[in-house]
């Protein structure tokens, strides 16, 4: 339904989730390990590898290696910046300034609320075991200890958890934005079926049909999670996964077939553009391949990474669509300028 509302209220909403989630973090941040009775040191939280861990891990370099995946997932959707710039004042300098900005906030803010939550753990196996108060779930039963350590109650926990709640709302809320923006600038180039549908627009030029065909998708996609983890797990992974591939594709055009063709806009990085290109497409396939290591020992049905599994499967059926239609009748994005 947020979705659904004009342009005008969505920015607000933005502005506002932005608001939050810098100051929620701060307050996380610092709150916790000042509330903490217990603080771990500095050099448990810099050098403590979990090698005695449930999941049969115990290389210090691959969990080091399997710890890097943890940042990208946190660091994507800032592409959003670009499919919101139709709607920007300014676009060709604005959008990349967004998505720089994007990368420049969560990557400090981040590693802020990282290191204040993991100063506040003491005993990580206690933390991870379902026997808990939280069942596992290891951020809350951080917040509910350092609260109830403190002051005899979890309250405070709560309340915390509250604080990450409303963020991924406000997360969910962005995803959705951008989704469905990215659905019809696509049916506008009529690179969907039925792209006619998608790309309408209401009277406050909204892609309402977009909007609700990207929120019918994402909870078929979420029910699955019902009938099999694993299956759910495997498309959450071909979105990360892919992501990171659809960013570093243009890249890599970017610096080889088009080097000599291409026109920089306004905003660009100049000489060091072809350098930033290949470190960007080197470490997407770097980190492809990380996605795709095994996470579980020893492996089984329900531990097996099924990520190459699955976006194997969903490049051949691209390549495929591709060949046999797509290349007949998709000309490319429309010009309207």
């Amino acid at each position: 339904m947020i979705n659904s509302l004009p342009i005008s209220l969505l920015s607000f909403l933005g502005r506002l989730a932005a608001i939050w989630n810098v100051v929620g973090v701060f307050v996380l941040m610092i709150g916790i390990p000042s509330v903490a009775t217990e603080r771990a040191s500095a050099k448990f939280v810099f050098t403590n590898f979990n090698t005695e861990n449930a999941d049969g891990i115990s290389s210090k370099p691959y969990i080091f290696l399997l710890g890097l995946l943890m940042s990208q997932y946190t660091l994507t959707g800032y592409d959003a910046s670009a499919y919101m710039t139709e709607e920007t004042r300014e676009a060709d300098i604005n959008g990349p300034k967004g998505i720089i900005s994007a990368v420049g906030i969560s990557v400090i803010v981040g590693w802020g609320y990282i290191l204040g939550i993991t100063f506040a753990v003491t005993d990580i196996h206690y933390l991870l075991s379902e026997d808990n108060d939280a069942g596992g779930y290891a951020i809350a039963e951080v917040f509910y200890l350092v609260f109830k350590n403190r002051y005899g109650n979890g309250a405070g926990g709560i309340i915390c958890l509250v604080i990450i709640a409303v963020a991924i709302f406000f997360c969910g809320m962005s995803s959705v934005t951008s989704n469905s923006r990215m659905v019809f600038a696509f049916s506008r180039d009529g690179a969907l079926p039925f792209s006619s549908s998608w790309r309408k627009v209401n009277k406050q030029e909204v892609p309402i049909y977009a909007v609700w065909l990207s929120v019918s998708i994402s909870f078929c996609m979420a029910l699955t999670s019902l009938g099999s983890i694993v299956a759910f797990e495997a498309m959450v992974s071909i979105a990360t996964i892919g992501l990171y591939i659809a960013y570093a594709l243009p890249i890599f055009f970017r610096v080889t077939l088009a080097q000599k063709d291409f026109v920089p806009g306004p905003f660009n990085l100049g000489r060091y553009g072809v350098i930033v290109g290949w470190v960007a497409v080197l470490w997407v396939l770097i980190i492809s391949i990380l996605f795709s290591l095994p996470v579980s020992y020893p492996i089984t049905m329900e531990t097996l990474n099924y990520t190459p599994v699955a976006v194997g499967c969903l490049l051949i059926l691209v390549v495929s669509f591709w060949l046999i239609s797509g290349r007949h009748w998709f000309k490319g994005p429309i010009t309207t300028i």
